[in-house]
């Protein structure tokens, strides 16, 4: 059987807590939630075709380490 690999600061318990929070989340509180993260000023939204996502998301883990 295949042990379970989480990113770094991540355990099971986490990624439980995160599901529970999505999967009884009610749709007004999702739609709450994605306004918020529209307002964020900490954070920018860009506008990526798909085909560059690998790469995009490959410069931001190096960015991130």
């Amino acid at each position: 059987m295949k042990k379970n690999r989480f990113p770094k600061g991540w355990d099971e318990a986490r990624v439980k807590r995160v599901l529970d929070h999505y999967e009884n989340q009610t749709e007004d509180e999702a739609v709450a939630e994605d306004e918020f993260a529209w307002e964020d000023t900490s954070q920018t939204f860009i506008e990526v075709p798909n085909e560059l996502v690998p790469a995009v998301r490959e410069l931001i883990a190096k960015k991130v380490a």
